[in-house]
């Protein structure tokens, strides 16, 4: 496991998972338990409460993204920084724009990307077991996309039969991405394909709700840039017991081999 002397200066970029506490990696805890400095967007910054007490803490807010990575660079010359991202820093997160500035500047400051729990696997956990194999996923914002390469990239993961997990399904700015990704989907699913519509994912606020892509618009009010969005592949199918929905189920594939 890493270490080093304080002194000498270290970045870690830290995923720190859904939000929950008790979702965070051991070596994330560490991390931040050795950091003089924390860094990173204010509202995950709040999610972490008293493991950052004491702490020099830098809060910035959306938008600020290469800021805040030339800020922590620098800090990290001479003292340890931990760079917080929701989620796995590497999966739309921000262990890219760090490690591109990084680049950019040459510097050779020790690094180290912690994982976390990412919202497609916070998202399915608490759904059943929507993505026991293959599946794509695909971000909405088209904040550093063209609508025009979305588009493209939601017809590709569709066309597979996999299941499609989709990141950042709306925000007030752009409202209607969401609609356009479920008319996409709608050309390669069928409308009893499950959906799986996952909130504040272990955080306060959270809600669960599985729908069929049929009557998926009766979920639009509910999605929004804290839900993610899990489309059924072409074997999924809603988990019920007797008449209570418990979630969905994407078959791995053992039934086709075994008795059970």
């Amino acid at each position: 496991m890493p270490s080093h002397d304080k002194r000498e200066g270290m970045l870690y970029i830290v995923g720190i998972g859904p939000g929950n506490p008790d979702q965070l990696t051991g070596r994330a805890r560490e991390a931040l338990m050795q950091s003089d400095v924390i860094i990173g967007n204010d509202s995950y910054l709040a999610q972490l409460g008293p493991l950052i007490e004491g702490k020099e803490v830098i809060r910035s807010s959306m938008g600020h993204e290469v800021e805040r990575a030339k800020r922590s660079i620098d800090l990290a010359r001479s003292r340890a920084v931990s760079m917080v991202s929701g989620g796995d820093a590497g999966i739309y997160g921000m262990a890219s724009i760090v490690l591109e500035v990084l680049e950019h500047e040459g510097e050779d400051i020790p690094v180290e990307v912690i994982p976390g729990v990412t919202a497609a696997n916070a998202a399915a956990s608490l759904l059943g077991s929507p993505l026991s194999g293959d599946f794509a996923a695909v971000s909405l914002s088209d904040l550093l996309t063209p609508v025009e390469v979305i588009e493209r990239r939601l017809h590709a993961a569709f066309s597979m039969g996999t299941p499609v997990v989709l990141y950042n399904p709306k925000s007030r700015g752009r409202p209607y991405n969401f609609a356009l990704a479920m008319e996409i989907a709608g050309k390669y699913r069928n409308p009893e394909t499950p959906i799986g519509i996952v909130k504040n994912a272990y955080r306060e606020g959270e809600v669960i709700m599985v729908v069929t892509l049929g009557e998926v618009t009766l979920a639009d009010s509910m999605v929004d840039m804290h839900t993610t969005v899990i489309v059924g592949g072409e074997e999924s199918r809603i988990w019920r017991l007797g008449q209570h929905v418990k979630g969905i189920i994407t078959p791995r594939g053992y039934h086709r081999k075994y008795l059970y």
